[in-house]
């Protein structure tokens, strides 16, 4: 249980525990010792590690976890307490706010958890509070060599050079489709009559949007998209959009490129998409999209493996009647430029006030294993999704999600462009979801909000220090798929 460092009359148990596990587990296998493991066996030499440093005394780790996410976690956290007799307790909260409880747990000196579940985009600013710590050097001592590399995409888990999380759901943005109305022979030949191009499976954004109004027809109850419109959302779609017509967010001295035509261009199609969405979309959050779009009269949706988990289901009207698509993109110089977004996805950390740490990378590395890791995507009731070879590959995976949804994941997640993993990305977003919200209602014009948006993001580059942040970009620029970086440009 969490207790307060600054109490002079409670001595931490967790801490006193930690001192005699410590010397006896030094005298077990000294702390520079070579951890020989493989991959495939990695979760059994992690629990042998473990019980090597408890030497049989009791203890347990708190695990700060998302709601959603303990249908995944806890078949893991049960194999693990199993196999090394440490108990987790596990602590869900609401999606948005477990970035928040990590900071102010480190600002209280609390020692109220020792891992956590915090989205991948979030990382940044938590290193920056000194929220999580560091795993570079634990990863240098048990991880076995090429273990990060099958990650599919592991882009946020390092930040400055330094290792800080683990990878734990593969939030790729995938497109939804309605099956029996992209492939009903009378609609093909109207769209094919109407717009003289074949009613296929779109490639970009423009396509999409035509599609989008081609379907929607409230008066027989049947709408042309569910895409996200609250407006925590918004800019996961606009950011893809904005990327699709060939710029870089920032130049490579931090200047913002959003105001430009492009990035007007951008919003002004998704303002214009907007009025072929059902009504009920901008007050929709992520489990109502899913029930919304699982009814059967919506043509097209967005979202991520968690949604087709659900619309899988048996309760769903759409289980066997969708198409799988990228997200579209854009023609630049007369070639298609795809990008897939990575814009969530949670990630085990190690929280700066644990009094274990050692332990509770271990725990997240337990996790991490391919074995652990594939049992828990496997979890129908939760709604971790792939993120290595192997998951791709298990039958139990398979029948969660269908092969043919899979194969375009697998090809989402190899070619995601990444968030903005920079220092203040929640402010950069904020400012950005702001703005867009305001145009997107009409309250204020594309070309003025992506303005403002521009020039406040001038001020949060300041305010980390623009040198430090245009090394960072540089780097995280050089993270984006090689095929987009080819693609992408300054302007001049």
């Amino acid at each position: 249980m969490g207790m307060k460092k600054s109490s002079g009359l409670l001595l931490d148990r967790r801490q006193a525990l930690l001192g005699g596990a410590a010397c006896a587990a030094s005298a077990a296998l000294p702390a520079n010792a070579q951890f020989k493991t493989t991959t495939e066996s990695l979760h059994e030499s992690v629990a042998a590690r473990v019980r090597a440093l408890i030497q049989g005394r009791k203890l347990s780790l708190r695990l700060l976890l998302p709601h959603g996410s303990g249908g995944n976690v806890g078949p893991v956290a049960q194999a693990f307490t199993a196999m090394t007799g440490v108990e987790i307790e596990r602590v869900e909260t609401p999606v948005d706010e477990i970035n928040t409880q990590l900071a102010l747990d480190v600002f209280s000196e609390s020692q109220s958890y020792d891992v956590a579940l915090p989205a991948t985009f979030g990382l940044p600013d938590l290193v920056a509070s000194g929220a999580i710590q560091s795993l570079t050097d634990f990863a240098n001592q048990y991880e076995p060599k090429g273990f990060r590399d099958n990650i599919l995409f592991g882009t946020g888990d390092s930040f400055d050079g330094e290792i800080y999380g683990f990878q734990a759901d593969g939030d790729a943005y995938v497109m939804f489709y309605h099956k029996d109305l992209l492939e009903n022979p009378d609609e093909q030949a109207r769209y094919a009559d109407k717009f003289g191009t074949p009613l296929a499976r779109p490639n970009i954004w423009q396509e999409l949007d035509r599609q989008m109004a081609f379907f929607h027809r409230p008066e027989q109850g049947m709408y042309g998209g569910l895409l996200f419109r609250a407006p925590s959302f918004l800019a996961w779609e606009w950011w893809i959009r904005f990327h699709a017509k060939g710029l870089w967010p920032f130049a490579e001295d931090m200047t913002p490129q959003i105001a430009s035509d492009e990035g007007v261009c951008a919003l002004e199609d998704m303002i214009r998409a907007s009025q072929y969405l059902s009504p009920e979309a901008p007050n929709l959050g992520l489990f109502d999209n899913w029930e919304r779009y699982s009814r059967g009269n919506v043509y097209c949706n967005i979202g991520w493996g968690g949604s087709q988990k659900y619309l899988n289901g048996p309760s769903s009207k759409m289980r066997g009647s969708i198409v799988y698509g990228p997200t579209p993109g854009g023609m630049i110089n007369g070639k298609l430029l795809l990008t897939p977004y990575f814009n969530w996805g949670w990630n085990y950390v190690v929280v700066s006030n644990s009094a274990f740490p050692e332990i509770a990378y271990l725990f997240a590395l337990f996790a991490s294993s391919p074995a652990m890791s594939t049992l828990a995507v496997g979890q129908v009731d939760g709604f971790f999704d792939p993120y290595r070879p192997e998951h791709y590959t298990d039958p139990g995976i398979q029948a969660a999600y269908t092969p043919e949804f899979l194969n375009v994941h697998r090809d989402s997640m190899r070619a995601a462009i990444p968030d903005l993993y920079l220092q203040n990305q929640g402010e950069y977003f904020r400012v950005l979801k702001l703005w867009l919200a305001r145009a997107i209602v009409g309250e204020e014009k594309p070309e003025i909000a992506l303005k403002q948006v521009s020039d406040r993001w001038q001020i949060i580059t300041r305010g980390a220090g623009r040198s430090l942040q245009e090394k960072r970009w540089a780097e995280l620029r050089a993270k984006y798929p090689k095929a987009t970086r080819d693609v992408l440009r300054d302007l001049s």
